[in-house]
Parts: C-alpha cells; sequence; structure tokens
C-alpha cells in the first residue's frame, strides 16, 4: 500500500486518470482484453472525465462497476448509468459495458447468469475504489447482512448485500476479488476520510471493510 496525496481535487483526477490510462495500455500490451472495475458515487466522476478521451483501444476494455444497486439501469441511483454517463463517452464509447442489473424482482433471480458473463473477464485488469466514511467500499458496508459472505476466502464472484443505511438490494464483487486485481487504485478525497482510512488500518474487514483490499493499492488523496 502506498498514499500519494495532492494539492487538490482537480489535480488528482487528472494524474488518476493518466495512472488508469497507463495501466489499461500496459495490460493490453500483453492481453487481447482488459477488464475495468470502477467505483460509482461522486467521485470519481471527474477521473472519468479526464479518462474518456485517453488514446487507447477501448475497444478491447470490457468495463463493469464495483457494485451496483438494485435498480433499472436508467435509475438516477444507477452506478450504470453514471459510468454510461461520464465513462463511456468520446473514445471510451467503444468500450464494452458489463452490467450487473437484469430486470428481476431479486437480484438472487439472476446473480448466476450476470456471474456467467463477469467470471471469464477476472483477474480484474485494473481497479477503481471508492471508500466511504464509514470504511466501507464496494457495497461491503461494516454490519450489513451478506458482509461475512463476501469477505469469505471462498465467496463466490458477486455478493447480494442488503444494508440498512440503503433503500435497496446491492450487488457487489466479493472481497476476493476485488482484492485479485492486478492494478489497485483508491480514491478519496477530504479530511475526514483520510481519517476514517487511518482507523480502517487498525480494524479487521469485519468492521472495516476496506482493509480487505488494501494490499498493494495505491491510494490516491486530497483534501
Amino acid at each position: 500500500m502506498k498514499i500519494i496525496e495532492y494539492p487538490d481535487q482537480d489535480f488528482l483526477a487528472i494524474d488518476v486518470a493518466n495512472k488508469l490510462a497507463g495501466d489499461l495500455e500496459t495490460h493490453l500490451l500483453h492481453h487481447d482484453t482488459a477488464s475495468f472495475a470502477v467505483a460509482g458515487g461522486s467521485t470519481p466522476g471527474p477521473i472519468f472525465d479526464d479518462l474518456c478521451a485517453a488514446d487507447l483501444e477501448w475497444d478491447r476494455v470490457r468495463v463493469m462497476a464495483t457494485d451496483e444497486r438494485w435498480v433499472p439501469s436508467d435509475h438516477e441511483r444507477s452506478n450504470g448509468r453514471m459510468i454510461g454517463e461520464r465513462l463511456l463517452t468520446d473514445r471510451a464509447a467503444a468500450a464494452r459495458y458489463l452490467p450487473f442489473y437484469a430486470p428481476a424482482r431479486e437480484p438472487e433471480d439472476v446473480l448466476a447468469e450476470v456471474e456467467s458473463l463477469i467470471a471469464p473477464e477476472l483477474p480484474i485488469s485494473v481497479l477503481l475504489l471508492g471508500m466511504g466514511g464509514d470504511m466501507h467500499t464496494a457495497s461491503l458496508f461494516p454490519g450489513t447482512m451478506g458482509l461475512e459472505e463476501a469477505l469469505a476466502p471462498d465467496a463466490p464472484v458477486l455478493s447480494v448485500l442488503r444494508p440498512d443505511s440503503q433503500p435497496e438490494a446491492r450487488v457487489s464483487l466479493s472481497a476476493r476479488v476485488l482484492d485479485a486485481a492486478i492494478a489497485k487504485h483508491l480514491v478519496i478525497v477530504g479530511e475526514a476520510k483520510r481519517e476514517a482510512l487511518d482507523r480502517a488500518l487498525s480494524l479487521p474487514p469485519e468492521l472495516a471493510p476496506i482493509q480487505a483490499v488494501l494490499s498493494e493499492t495505491t491510494i490516491h488523496w486530497a483534501p
């Protein structure tokens, strides 16, 4: 684990976009395709705005979210919608997106089908994570039903979690899949999240799920 500090969030967005593009390009030199798993939420948006114009063979890149809310892809809370609007545009529009959501009442009804599309793209080539102030990452929330299974060494590729603090179920890549990514980046902004990260370093993954994926991760932080 190493930490890179930036003077501001604009500088962070540009540099992280360049590093992600470099990692994808390096992977494509030795492989037919690259898988790129990215966080949702508001933090990655400015990074995507820069990254989408990178001069890459985007048609060889498979993009997926690290996790998804169980809502239709055009819903305002859909990570897939944000990724489509901010990342899969400009040159990056040529990339193939692998959605976690499929029309069904419950995620368990179609989880095997979704997982069958994700599994051939593993291990993840390049991973971009975020972290909440409660030390969650992806949809691995502390104290959430399903977390123990998602943290297990033999966890399936995808886990279903139902955080009490959220209005819908979540589908998330399990900790072992996230941790096995070849190039791993975590982006956090603000003093509160830096303090949360520092707390996480001395806590077990059950209390601080981000702890499960920090090995060999590059952390990017700006105030």
